[in-house]
């Protein structure tokens, strides 16, 4: 996407040349968003790291910590910015991971589960870890589109690499999955540990949440959505 406003935009910070560009295409970005499509190369999201290593060594500073001093927060910023931009948050600065979807040739119309696969994501009002296995079921229809096993692991990562909490993860991840595909029924089960009830608040050793999205068959057929349940290893 070329932007003739990048020459004139140097010397600003980078989030805001981003935050342009997404404002006058009239598009969200809120957390659980995926905003890669304005960021127009490496070397911008270059900038966006060093800008946001900027902004959380103003955050220690603020926190009184002598990272001028201290060995060990000397780096903590950049450390930080790298981890939010290139890891936990990759999913809301890096596109989807290619993937190659082939036609149902041979008509299967069997139940196929995937899973557990384990997904690490973040929640949005502390930033903190949502980890937990997650199930796919798919039905395939005569019209369907499949891809390969890894690919859902995948796709997967991606959707929950970004601050979010988990009711709307398996909302989003089952209308990506449900338009690339076109099966006849997705049913996605997400079992999560959140860290922000282990770590902080009540402290619950065990703070376990577990929910569902059933689309199409799944959620008109009874008997196919007891089979799918019953046959997850939760």
């Amino acid at each position: 996407m070329s932007d003739p406003k990048s020459a004139a935009s140097l010397g600003r910070p980078m989030s805001e040349v981003i935050r342009e560009r997404v404002t006058a295409a009239r598009r969200r970005f809120h957390a659980n968003d995926n905003i890669s499509e304005f960021i127009q190369s490496d070397d911008e999201l270059k900038a966006l790291e060093t800008e946001v290593s900027e902004r959380i060594e103003g955050v220690l500073r603020s926190l009184v910590i002598d990272t001028d001093n201290d060995h060990n927060s000397q780096d903590t910023s950049r450390r930080v910015a790298r981890m939010y931009l290139e890891e936990v948050f990759r999913g809301r600065y890096r596109p989807m991971p290619k993937v190659t979807e082939f036609p149902n040739a041979e008509k299967i119309n069997e139940l196929m589960i995937i899973g557990p696969v384990t997904v690490r994501s973040a929640c949005s009002h502390h930033l903190v870890p949502i980890i937990g296995r997650l199930w796919i079921g798919v039905m395939p229809g005569l019209g369907s589109q499949l891809i390969g096993l890894s690919k859902y692991a995948r796709i997967a990562e991606w959707v929950m690499s970004r601050p979010q909490i988990q009711e709307e993860a398996v909302m989003q991840l089952a209308d990506l999955l449900e338009t690339r595909l076109k099966p006849a029924g997705i049913a996605i089960v997400l079992s999560a540990d959140h860290f922000c009830m282990q770590w902080r608040g009540v402290k619950d050793d065990e703070p376990h949440m577990t929910n569902s999205v059933m689309r199409g068959a799944f959620l008109n057929n009874e008997g196919l959505r007891r089979e799918f349940l019953q046959l997850l290893k939760l």
